[in-house]
């Protein structure tokens, strides 16, 4: 590749510097208009990515950014979904995120590796791309640069920098790897860009010319945030794919007279108890992780319902999530992002007290998001529940506690007339109850949309509590007694 002359440098280092300047000056206007910024830098190994991004911080406010290296962490020690790390680290509206290599490192090299199957690779990347669309819908500025070298430009710089001792330590066995592999991790690091970049276009950077490179990187930054605050905040319409679904009935058809004699009750919970806290061993050891979703009317039942499923685990390998109203810096990012932040680890049970379907309920009815942010999220939430079984191998089971508007109102009544209950009850819960027609038909539509074979929804009658107990815990029993055969007929 053509070196740069001197004249160039003078030049460049010109350009670099009123770049530099105008950034600095946009990230005032990030801030006023709410727009966030994610870089991803991948490239070669010894290529520059670390001192690009050292050159393009150089000159902005450090209160309004970011730089994060995810650790790539072997496929037999991780815990959680690969794209976990990158959903956990987007940044707030205002401010801008540099990823010192990312995803695309990551499914790379474990596919080269072997570490990954052919159709996990695809379903990796198929969940880029379902990332990334859910980034840039949801007004992210997202950016992807490949900084480029040819492996003789690559052999001098190991070369140089294993000759020193102060930075022998900066090439490390797999970068070795990747040199003597150059041409399959070319090959590699082609067809990725080329399945990944429809959505959001890579940008390939010459790294032999580290000056034109990072005045080509400030260039697209500073024109990127220029259009973004010209044009305002992108709104995704909604993205529609067909997802396997499981027919549900309206709320209204549900017949909710089952109820369990109090014998029946005893008996049933604590078989069922005892079988679920056998069954917590063997997905701890086995490595499987469960997420229980709860929804439901207010006063339905879902904390004893709740309680009753806890009851029997180890309090080491569980958490319960009670989910209130998005705080501040919730509101800040992508709706998705405060759960991918409280995922449990694998071989442990979560237990959402409330779950992001908030978004298609409360904030969809309340006002709390646009019309198009709602209707997208249908699609993106059955994405992200994809990408935590399939790809995860998680347990997702999903229940909406039901009850008729009579029995909620003799809750109400109780709990308003019962002192040490009383906290229980709050001018919200009776405004959500006029509402009942609107959430009524929100939850149709809901369960409707969303109850895919890989995440079903159990409407769980609870007009009788021990009923409803019971029924959860059958449920959440069978599915984890299937789990565990799945996992020992493939091998694992």
């Amino acid at each position: 590749m053509e070196k740069e002359n001197k004249e160039n440098k003078t030049a460049l280092s010109a350009e670099i510097r009123a770049l530099r300047d105008k950034l600095l000056g946009q990230q005032q206007l990030l801030r006023a208009k709410g727009l966030p910024v994610i870089v991803l830098v991948e490239g070669w190994s010894a290529a520059g990515k670390g001192s690009l991004i050292n050159e393009l911080i150089s000159g902005i406010d450090p209160r309004f950014y970011n730089v994060v290296s995810p650790q790539i962490v072997p496929e037999a020690q991780a815990r959680y979904p690969f794209l976990h790390p990158y959903a956990c680290a987007i940044p707030e509206n205002g401010k801008i995120m540099f990823f010192d290599a990312g995803w695309m490192e990551d499914v790379v090299r474990k596919r080269l590796r072997r570490d990954i199957t052919g159709e996990q690779y695809k379903t990796r990347v198929r969940s880029v791309n379902e990332f990334e669309r859910q980034l840039r819908d949801g007004g992210y500025l997202l950016l992807k640069i490949f900084l480029d070298i040819d492996r003789k430009e690559q052999h001098e710089r190991m070369r140089a920098l294993r000759e020193n001792y102060e930075t022998e330590w900066r090439v490390t066995e797999d970068d070795l790897w990747q040199h003597r592999e150059y041409k399959a991790f070319r090959e590699a690091y082609d067809e990725f860009m080329e399945k990944t970049g429809e959505t959001i276009p890579w940008i390939r950077l010459d790294g032999s010319k580290r000056k034109a490179a990072v005045r080509d990187a400030l260039r697209l930054i500073t024109d990127s945030i220029d259009r973004g605050v010209e044009q305002g905040r992108y709104v995704g319409e909604p993205f529609k794919e067909k997802f396997p679904l499981i027919p549900m009935p309206k709320l209204a058809d549900v017949d909710l007279s089952p109820a369990l004699e109090d014998e029946e009750y005893r008996r049933e919970l604590k078989k069922l108890q005892k079988r679920l806290k056998q069954l917590h061993n063997v997905i701890y050891r086995k490595r499987i992780p469960v997420i229980l979703c709860y929804e439901g009317w207010d006063a339905a039942g879902k904390g004893g319902n709740i309680r009753r499923i806890a009851r029997p685990l180890d309090p080491r390998g569980f958490d319960v999530i009670p989910i209130a109203s998005p705080l501040p810096h919730e509101l800040a990012r992508q709706f998705l992002w405060r759960f991918w932040t409280r995922l449990p680890r694998s071989g442990h049970v979560c237990i959402f007290d409330r779950t992001w379907y908030g978004r298609v309920m409360v904030e969809r009815l309340e006002g709390y998001c646009a019309e198009a942010d709602w209707k997208r999220a249908y699609n993106e939430i059955n994405e992200f529940e994809r990408q935590l079984t399939d790809d995860w191998g998680a347990v997702v089971l999903k229940f909406w506690i039901h009850i008729d508007q009579d029995t909620q109102l003799a809750r109400f009544t109780d709990r308003q007339n019962t002192p040490e209950k009383q906290w229980k009850l709050t001018e919200e819960d009776w405004r959500n109850r006029e509402k009942w027609p609107l959430y009524e038909a929100a939850v149709d539509e809901m369960l409707e949309k969303t109850s895919t074979e890989n995440a079903p929804w159990y409407i769980i009658e609870s007009n009788d509590k021990k009923y409803a107990r019971i029924k959860t815990l059958r449920i959440v029993v069978e599915a984890l007694e299937r789990a565990c055969e799945e996992h020992i007929t493939r091998g694992l």
